[in-house]
Formats: structure tokens, C-alpha cells, sequence
């Protein structure tokens, strides 16, 4: 069964052409999505566009970017403005799940998507990316089912509560500045709770 992505109208950066190529660009949707880690979830996923401007590109290529030369990599990753505040780690991690990519799915970052049977087997297919925790993984899917079209079935399911309709846990919900400001609210509600519970403990 071949799941084809509809083009979707991202707002998850909050600028129109970092948004642009989110929605029409898959790898620049998985490697906003690696880069949202311990930085700001926006600027995180404008980083594919200053990535692809730097690079003199209209869409990134996973085969170009395995190929790159790592030190050269960093220092567009440098910037500045530098597109994380780990930019040798993440450069480092970004060439990695370009080669994963090309090694597995010819390059094409929705190849991840496409064939899938089932919510489970995109969950481990995302879950093996370099970077891409337990957690990361279940947002991703959440991202590519409510942004994306990408529904296998049980696709929720492996999702877990960011799967969830109507929910402000995750970058799956941000459909613009509003929504930002209430996932932004959740994720301190859920610091402070888990704050409060190793105290007490």
C-alpha cells in the first residue's frame, strides 16, 4: 500500500518560506524534526531553509548531504546564525540519517512512508533514524499523519497521546501561532509537574 503525502500548508516555523519548504520538501520536514531537541521548536524547523539557502539549493538532497564533506557541513551549520546550538553534533547527525537514507530508501526521505503497511512498522522504520528516540519518533508520526496525510492504518495508535485528536502536546499540533503558544504551555506544565514530582520524591 503506497501512502502518498498530500503538499500540506505547514506553519510550524512561522515564516512563509522556511513553511514553504516544509511542506513540499520531506527531508526538510525529517531533519526540522531531528533538530527539534533541546532549541526552539520554530527555529528548529526553519533551519531545513537557511540549510538549502546556504547550500544554494531549492530542496535538500539526502545524497548530496551524505556525500558532503563533514567539516564543511559544520560550517554551514555554524552559520551564522547557526541552525542549532549543537551545530558540530547535529551536522554530524544530520549527515548521518542522510546515509541511512540513502542506503535504505534510495534517498528519498518519504520512502520512509510511502510502502508502509501499518503505524507500527512507520513507528520502527522512524524510530532506526539516527536521533530519533522512543519519543521523537511517536511525534513524527503524529506530525505525518495530522500535517502530512501520511495514515497508515493504526497510525495513531503508534502515535501514542500525540496522536490524539484535538490535542497541544507536540509540534504535530502546531498549525500556527496560537497553537505554538498552547503546545509551548503544555510542555512547561509537564517541565514544572516533573519538577515538582522529583522534588517531592
Amino acid at each position: 500500500m503506497r501512502h502518498t503525502a498530500r503538499v500540506p500548508q505547514i506553519r510550524i516555523a512561522q515564516d512563509d518560506a522556511a513553511d514553504d519548504l516544509l511542506g513540499r520538501d520531506p527531508l526538510a520536514l525529517v531533519v526540522g524534526m531531528l533538530l527539534d531537541q533541546q532549541f526552539a521548536m520554530e527555529r528548529a524547523f526553519a533551519a531545513p531553509r537557511l540549510l538549502a539557502d546556504r547550500l544554494g539549493v531549492d530542496v535538500l538532497s539526502a545524497a548530496d548531504l551524505a556525500d558532503a564533506d563533514p567539516e564543511q557541513l559544520v560550517k554551514v551549520f555554524q552559520g551564522p546564525p547557526a541552525l542549532h546550538r549543537y551545530p558540530s553534533s547535529m551536522a554530524a547527525r544530520t549527515q548521518a540519517v542522510c546515509r541511512l537514507l540513502v542506503e535504505r530508501y534510495g534517498g528519498r526521505a518519504d520512502g520512509l512512508w510511502t510502502d508502509v503497511q501499518d503505524g507500527a512498522t512507520l513507528l520502527e522504520r522512524i524510530g532506526e533514524l539516527p536521533g530519533f528516540g522512543a519519543q521523537k519518533a511517536k511525534i513524527f508520526v503524529a506530525l505525518l499523519g495530522k500535517q502530512y496525510g501520511v495514515m497508515p492504518p493504526g497510525w495513531r495508535e503508534a502515535a501514542g497521546d500525540y496522536g490524539l485528536e484535538g490535542s497541544r502536546r507536540s509540534v504535530a499540533d502546531v498549525t500556527g501561532p496560537d497553537s505554538l503558544a498552547e503546545v509551548r504551555q503544555f510542555k512547561q506544565e509537564q517541565k514544572a509537574a516533573a519538577k515538582k514530582a522529583a522534588d517531592a520524591g
